[in-house]
């Protein structure tokens, strides 16, 4: 496995897509052990029934594939699977010989073997004629399941590739897919659209035109693209934005008007709108502080030791402009949503709202509190216990920190795209390592 360490230092910016360098040369050995960090949902029920053969004839079912990314302990040799990918990516890209379902059955097996292992140099020779494909499968969008997993295939691909610079062969395709007819098809695309704009080697004023898209959906809640009042729809939207955030270093144009469809959102009867927009908006919060610098001058109050929350060479904050404009009345709300109680919304939602909306009235209230963070006292150091509960164990001597609100949009946007394959893209995927840090250490897996 590659030295990690370099990746230690925190940056709230990828590396720049088109100046990474290919570190990984020469064939990955398959990892001996991993631990996955939680179960994660299982893939479509129609993926798991279609079974795939190795050129030896040899049965190999894709409900392999799927319990590795559940974390089950399930071998299959390097030379299985590259025997598998080979013959998937020239089923994918010999277009006059392939049919509907075999090249739906085909994207499926591919993403499959890219969600669980690392395959940039297997699929970096073939990459032109793969693309091809994939996108004349969405465009042609000759059934919805095809153009879905011609989707999910791409997903994989952009988060495997290191090439850095897939954006413009995708970005036209994709936004005519976002118009679709099938919201599954749209939800997709948006997801598609969101990784090639973050991984794919977009500039920052492309990333903001994207973020100018998404807001548009978010505020016309999905009219904008012929979905109206569809949650799917506006919460796709709005975890992209949340994505793409990430990568901008000062937020403070996009703010206003993003603020205010956030809020407006928090309304929505959908928990998953409530809370993707809820989690963009402690990102907005975030954002607006950034570290005091040297040679900075500003006066803060002095620091109070007795403070439960204080820490000893903390990093020192300062606002930067003002985010919304009647912080009470959002504070007002955010409580009102971290205790709901109506019976109209599922135990289920009501505990997702109020462990998410908990976190996110704290973020809002004090931004240097991220995901996570616990006001509760420990009783012997009579200290707030504070950050660090929200980890990713990697491996037994590494592990993810999720402390900050940028860090939580980048995880959920890889899991969305490499379910439990994302432990393993971690120790061997340097586009997936540089989009997060890490620490040393035993903690708790999460």
């Amino acid at each position: 496995m590659r030295d990690l360490r370099k990746q230690a230092l925190e940056s709230h910016k990828t590396l720049s897509r088109k100046a990474r360098s290919k570190i990984q040369s020469g064939a990955s050995s398959v990892a001996g052990s991993r631990t996955a960090s939680r179960n994660v949902s299982r893939a479509p029920s129609d993926d798991g029934e279609e079974n795939g053969y190795l050129s030896d004839d040899t049965a190999w079912s894709t409900n392999s594939i799927d319990e590795i990314l559940n974390g089950e302990d399930v071998h299959i040799s390097e030379e299985q699977w590259k025997s598998e990918l080979s013959v998937r990516i020239e089923q994918i890209t010999n277009l006059k010989r392939s049919t509907t379902e075999g090249r739906t059955e085909s994207f499926a097996a591919y993403a499959h073997i890219l969600m669980a292992r690392y395959a940039n140099e297997e699929i970096e020779p073939h990459i032109r004629e793969l693309l091809q494909s994939m996108l004349r499968s969405v465009r042609q969008e000759t059934t919805e399941r095809e153009a879905v997993k011609a989707l999910k295939a791409l997903a994989a691909t952009i988060v495997t590739l290191d090439t850095g610079d897939v954006y413009d062969d995708v970005s036209t395709e994709l936004k005519r897919a976002i118009q679709s007819e099938s919201v599954e098809v749209q939800v997709n695309a948006i997801h598609c659209l969101g990784l090639a704009t973050f991984f794919g080697g977009a500039g920052e004023d492309e990333i903001k035109d994207n973020m100018t898209f998404f807001l548009e959906i978010v505020e016309s809640d999905g009219a904008s693209i012929d979905a109206q009042d569809n949650g799917n729809i506006v919460t796709a939207a709005l975890e992209n934005w949340g994505l793409l955030a990430t990568d901008i270093d000062d937020l403070e144009e996009e703010t206003e008007a993003a603020i205010e469809a956030f809020v407006d959102q928090l309304e929505s009867s959908d928990a998953n709108v409530q809370i993707a927009a809820g989690e963009n908006i402690a990102l907005l919060y975030e954002k607006s502080y950034t570290e005091q610098e040297e040679d900075e001058e500003v006066e803060q109050q002095p620091e109070d030791e007795d403070d439960p929350e204080y820490t000893k060479g903390g990093e020192k904050l300062v606002k930067r402009y003002q985010v919304y404009r009647n912080q009470p009345k959002l504070l007002q709300t955010l409580d009102e949503l971290a205790k709901v109680s109506s019976r109209r919304i599922s135990k289920k939602d009501r505990k997702t709202l109020h462990s998410g909306f908990t976190e996110i009235r704290n973020s809002v209230e004090k931004p240097s509190r991220g995901p996570g963070y616990s006001t509760a006292i420990d009783q012997e150091s009579g200290r707030a216990y504070g950050a660090g509960r929200m980890k990713v164990r990697i491996n037994r001597n590494l592990e993810v920190r999720i402390d900050k609100w940028w860090k939580l949009l980048r995880l959920n946007a890889l899991r969305r795209t490499l379910q439990g394959g994302f432990t393993y893209h971690y120790e061997q995927n340097e586009i997936v390592s540089s989009a997060l840090p890490f620490s040393m250490g035993s903690g708790k897996s999460w």
